[in-house]
């Protein structure tokens, strides 16, 4: 996918999620709104550096780019199930246990401050990680791709071909990266609705938003430091509801696009 396409598809998605926004402030009022582009934002910051551990995953592979897409696309279409279930099952939990909230206060900033100090590891193996080894064991692999397909027939026998394999490391990463941006968007609103509606539109944008990055990707080396700052914001917000002390949602919005406009600001610069 060439920049320029990427980049009007990205602008599109982006356009649709303000029409949905716009639709949310006349069903809902201006605090719900505000409560969806705040989700919105969190997610798709969030979002930044899980894509260049999925460019690092298609590089390490050599996985050709118009393999790639598809691969993103089913990724996406298994995200979006899985965040259903995944923020159904949080927003369950935290009304029914309201000091799992703190937990996932101290799990943030944990996380946000691990990954601005955490170096950037350019000759990871992934063929070596354990759940390949492990998935290898229990699958048989062919050992070339076999154009776009993920499982072929040989000699009456089914094979998965190494890209379904990519497809099971991106979506296990996804897993482990709404293990930080769900209980993010939770510090700004536990409306089921919302925050689904504000992850999926997010997400949708992420496939055009992946091969723009992967283009200039030396360009955002900073914005990882703005995502740990947003996570640890995130973080010190929810804790703060312990002292019965609530950030309004305006002003979390603001603070997380200024945050963000930082971080690509300086990665430009430097």
């Amino acid at each position: 996918m060439k920049v320029k396409k990427a980049v009007r598809n990205f602008i599109f998605w982006v356009s649709i999620s303000i029409i949905v926004n716009f639709i949310v402030f006349i069903i809902s009022g201006k605090e719900v709104a505000l409560e969806y582009l705040g989700g919105y934002v969190v997610e798709l910051s969030l979002s930044v550096d899980n894509l260049f551990l999925f460019l690092m995953i298609f590089t390490n592979f050599n996985i050709p780019q118009e393999y790639q897409k598809r691969v993103l696309t089913y990724g996406i279409i298994g995200a979006m199930v899985l965040r259903f279930i995944f923020i159904f099952l949080g927003i369950t939990i935290i009304n029914k246990f309201h000091f799992v909230t703190y937990i996932f206060s101290v799990i943030l900033i944990f996380s946000g401050f691990k990954m601005m100090i955490k170096e950037e590891d350019k000759s990871t193996n992934y063929s070596d990680k354990k759940i390949v080894k492990f998935l290898k064991g229990i699958i048989p692999f062919t050992d070339e791709i076999e154009g776009e397909y993920f499982f072929i027939k040989k000699n009456t026998k089914l094979y998965a071909t190494p890209l379904f394999l990519i497809l099971l490391l991106i979506e296990s990463s996804d897993i482990i990266f709404a293990m930080d941006s769900i209980p993010a968007i939770f510090s700004i609103t536990t409306n089921v609705v919302i925050v689904y509606l504000s992850n999926i539109f997010a997400i949708i944008g992420l496939r055009s938003l992946y091969f723009i990055l992967s283009k200039l990707n030396s360009m955002f080396k900073g914005i990882k430091y703005g995502v740990g700052c947003i996570l640890i914001f995130t973080g010190i917000k929810l804790l703060l509801i312990f002292f019965n002390i609530t950030i309004p949602t305006l002003l979390s919005l603001i603070v997380i696009v200024v945050i963000l406009f930082l971080s690509i600001l300086l990665s430009f610069v430097f």
